[in-house]
């Protein structure tokens, strides 16, 4: 199973947002931090290691609209899915909600349940796009591209699928290492022919790809009979 996954919620409901804290993060699929306001969202996402891995906003916000703190942040860059929550399902509200970036509308009241099959599978959807873009370290990671980029070196690293695979499912984990089981059945799937030796191979060729010194890996770490991310290693070994 993927690590914890970062979502912001925006809404001002303080009941509301306690209730979807609780079911997100019941099964620890996610890790959920709140905005009430307009304010306070974009102070988190303006922090220098701020991560979301999608957003969920409210269309009324004490200080503003969310519609246009949505177009806001795409005007930013920032592609990760958005679902806009709203006491109103009129067709005019949820075309301007889509006009201003959102990829869903869900009217409130509506059951957890399904707002959270959708935020998965938005989730999904833009994992697979070509708007995917993670930071890894030093390096840009485009997974739909099999790509990682080193701009302060303009090094453009090509990734095998495999690569690209484990890649994505370690950044999901967040800093946690993942079991070398687990990340075989993830990436290989569940083939009694591919072992364990088959992912170190892997792991092996990837270190070579990207780390400074691959005899002492400091990115691609091992740890606890798997392995982990840790990006601020990776960072600072290339500074």
């Amino acid at each position: 199973m993927a690590g914890e996954r970062p979502i912001l919620i925006v809404d001002d409901d303080q009941a509301l947002r306690e209730a979807l804290v609780e079911q997100l993060q019941l099964e620890g699929e996610f890790a959920v931090e709140q905005a009430e306001s307009i304010a306070q969202a974009t102070s988190l996402l303006n922090e220098p290691s701020a991560r979301y891995d999608a957003l969920i906003l409210d269309v009324t916000l004490p200080d503003g609209d969310g519609r246009d703190f949505c177009a806001d942040q795409r005007r930013q860059g920032r592609r990760m899915p958005i679902i806009m929550l709203t006491g109103s399902d009129e067709e005019a509200d949820v075309v301007r909600g889509l006009d201003a970036g959102a990829n869903d509308y869900v009217a409130k009241p509506f059951r957890i349940a399904e707002l959270l099959a959708r935020l998965r599978a938005q989730m999904r959807i833009f994992e697979n796009s070509e708007d995917a873009v993670f930071t890894i370290g030093p390096y840009t990671f485009r997974p739909s591209a099999k790509l990682l980029q080193e701009m302060s070196r303009n090094r453009r690293i090509r990734l095998t699928e495999k690569e690209a695979a484990i890649l994505k499912f370690l950044y999901r984990a967040g800093t946690r290492p993942v079991p070398r089981q687990v990340l075989l059945n993830e990436v290989w799937g569940y083939n009694a022919a591919v072992t364990t030796h088959t992912l170190e191979t892997h792991i092996y060729r990837l270190r070579q790809k990207i780390e400074p010194n691959p005899a002492n890996a400091c990115l691609l770490v091992t740890e606890g009979g798997g392995y982990r991310l840790d990006p601020e290693g990776g960072t600072a070994a290339a500074a």
